[in-house]
C-alpha cells in the first residue's frame, strides 16, 4: 500500500498560490498541523494565535468579514468544543467561509480523553450551515480543500496527517454529498468513514470470499447527508446496513444513517460500530481493536445481519491487511 506524507502540507500549499485571499490561522500548533511550510512561503498570510482558540475563531470571523478566506489549524478537540459558541455565534450564525481544519480525530491521537474528539461529529450535525468532512485517505486529502473552498460557508474537516495511506486512485476527486464506491453488491451495505474505512475494505475482502455480497462506500461529507445513491444500495439491500465510524456511535455516521433511512423509509436493520465512551490513550491500531472499530467487529456485524455463521477468523483479516485498492 503506497503512503503519502505531509499531503495537507502541498495541498494547502497549492490552494493558496491559486487563491491570495487564503490565509492561515494556527493555534500554536503550526508543525503538528502541517502548516509550518506555509509560514515559510506566506508569512504574511499566516497568523499564530497562540494556545487561544476562542480568540483565534473571532478572528477567523473578522477576516472573513472582510473578504478573507480564513483556513483554521488546531486539534480537532479544540475546535468544537471550547469554542463552540463562537463558532456558532460568530461564524455559522452569519454563515461565514470559514474552515476549520481538525487534526487527529477521534482516536487518532494517543493524547488521551484531554485530545481526543469523539463526539465532534454529533455536536457540528446540530449547527445550522455547517459542513462536515471527514477524510480516508490521501486523495480525500488531496481534493477535501477545493471542497471546502467551494462550499462558501462554515466547513469542517476531520483531517488526517503525516503518514496517510492512498487507498483511492490519484485522479478520482471527491464528490460532494456523495460516497465513493469501494465494492458492489446487494447483501449488506458497508458504510465506513475516516481510518474505519481501511479495516472495512479488509473485512470486505474476507467477506466475499465467504459469499456474502457487499456494497461497501466510503462517506466523506458527513454532512449535508442525503446522498440518493446511499439510500438506493440500502432499498436494495438484502439484510441490511453496518456503519463504522472513527466516533461515538452516537451522533455521528450511524445516526445520520439511521435519519436518512427514517426520511425515505427504509425499513431494514441497522448496526451501528463506533466507540460507546471515552478512550484511554494508546496507539490508534491498540485503540481500533480494543473499542471494536476494526475489520472483526465489522465481520460479527454482517454475521448478525446476515444470520450466518462465516468461520472467518483475526488471522483470515490479517492476510489481507496491506490489500491496495488501487489493484484489485
Amino acid at each position: 500500500m503506497k503512503i503519502e506524507v505531509n499531503t495537507h502540507e502541498k495541498n494547502i500549499l497549492r490552494l493558496a498560490e491559486e487563491h491570495p485571499e487564503l490565509v492561515v490561522l494556527s493555534a500554536d500548533l503550526g508543525t503538528s498541523c502541517e502548516v509550518k511550510k506555509f509560514r515559510a512561503v506566506y508569512p504574511d498570510r499566516y497568523f499564530t494565535m497562540g494556545i487561544a482558540e476562542q480568540n483565534m475563531v473571532s478572528w477567523a470571523a473578522g477576516l472573513a468579514r472582510e473578504g478573507y478566506r480564513p483556513f483554521i489549524h488546531t486539534f480537532a478537540v479544540f475546535e468544537y468544543r471550547r469554542v463552540l459558541d463562537q463558532v456558532e455565534m460568530s461564524v455559522a450564525y452569519p454563515n461565514l467561509p470559514v474552515v476549520f481544519v481538525g487534526f487527529v480525530p477521534g482516536i487518532t491521537t494517543p493524547g488521551g480523553v484531554s485530545h481526543q474528539s469523539i463526539n465532534d461529529v454529533a455536536v457540528l450535525r446540530s449547527v445550522p450551515n455547517m459542513a462536515i468532512f471527514d477524510v480516508g485517505d490521501a486523495t480525500d486529502i488531496d481534493y477535501i480543500l477545493d471542497m471546502a473552498y467551494e462550499y462558501n460557508g462554515p466547513v469542517y474537516i476531520r483531517q488526517l496527517r503525516k503518514e496517510v495511506p492512498r487507498l483511492f486512485p490519484a485522479d478520482e476527486p471527491v464528490v460532494f454529498n456523495r460516497a465513493r464506491v469501494l465494492s458492489q453488491g446487494d447483501d449488506v451495505v458497508i458504510l465506513s468513514s475516516s481510518i474505519c474505512t481501511e479495516e472495512a475494505m479488509r473485512a470486505t475482502a474476507v467477506l466475499k470470499e465467504r459469499g456474502i455480497s457487499v456494497q461497501h462506500m466510503h462517506v466523506t461529507t458527513l454532512k449535508p447527508f442525503s446522498d440518493p445513491t446511499i439510500v438506493e444500495a440500502i432499498a436494495k439491500s438484502k439484510y441490511g446496513v453496518v456503519t463504522i465510524e472513527n466516533h461515538l456511535d452516537i451522533g455521528g455516521l450511524g445516526s445520520a444513517t439511521a435519519d436518512l433511512m427514517a426520511e425515505h423509509g427504509l425499513g431494514k436493520r441497522l448496526i451501528k460500530i463506533g466507540l460507546k465512551g471515552y478512550a484511554h490513550g494508546a496507539s490508534k491500531m491498540y485503540l481500533m481493536e480494543k473499542y471494536g472499530i476494526n475489520a472483526m467487529n465489522l465481520v460479527k456485524a454482517v454475521e448478525e445481519l446476515s444470520g450466518k455463521d462465516l468461520n472467518i477468523n483475526k488471522n483470515d483479516l490479517e492476510e489481507v491487511r496491506f490489500v491496495d485498492f488501487l489493484e484489485v
